[in-house]
């Protein structure tokens, strides 16, 4: 079986994953990530790497008539995401994988998200992530990706483990790597500071 990180770290810290990421302002991260992928009607979108499915959610509500799916390896995860989609009323499926193995075609989907699940990779399996969401992209689709990036400046942030997991996560070196993964373009579109640490904000365009 192979090895993953849970969402909240430890399989145990399971149930405390959702209150704490909303007092700390992941919600309004989402939503920006949102906001940036500009979805409309009939788009179909994965989000890798859904966790609990809070995205998945965001998502459905925000922009009734996208086709969305979700991504992850933790079925426990899952299985409370698909119980939060049923209590919101959404349409949406969940797939259990890994996002360096993805399982559908070329060309499936005309966005693909990402959000607070990047950092949780080895090294050696971001390049292969990327190119496998290129791979599912449309030509012309595009992938966002919402991830902690370093906060320099900040002694406190210096011991707080999500800063720890952004230490590789440098904008220039993400942006390196969807390039390197034969994205037409990419950037990082921005950086906000906020409870949860500093996020980074990036787009990839399939050509």
């Amino acid at each position: 079986m192979r090895h993953f990180v849970p969402a909240a770290g430890h399989p145990s810290l399971l149930a405390l994953y959702d209150p704490l990421t909303k007092l700390l302002g992941a919600d309004s991260d989402r939503a920006a990530l949102l906001e940036q992928a500009a979805l409309t009607r009939g788009h179909r979108v994965l989000d890798v790497g859904c966790g609990t499915g809070t995205l998945v959610v965001q998502a459905s509500r925000a922009h009734p008539g996208i086709e969305i799916v979700g991504l992850d390896p933790d079925r426990d995860a899952l299985a409370r995401a698909r119980r939060k989609a049923s209590r919101a009323g959404v349409d949406a499926r969940f797939v259990e994988g890994f996002a360096d193995a993805l399982p559908w075609g070329e060309g499936s989907f005309d966005r693909v998200v990402s959000s607070l699940m990047f950092h949780h990779l080895p090294d050696a399996t971001k390049p292969a992530m990327l190119r496998e969401v290129r791979r599912v992209l449309v030509p012309g689709g595009t992938f966002h990706l919402l991830d902690f990036v370093p906060r320099e400046r900040s002694w406190l942030s210096h011991r707080l483990a999500w800063n720890h997991h952004a230490r590789g996560n440098a904008p220039a070196a993400i942006v390196e790597l969807l390039r390197d993964a034969g994205f037409a373009s990419a950037e990082h579109v921005t950086s906000r500071d906020a409870l949860l640490g500093r996020t980074g904000y990036f787009r990839a365009r399939r050509d």
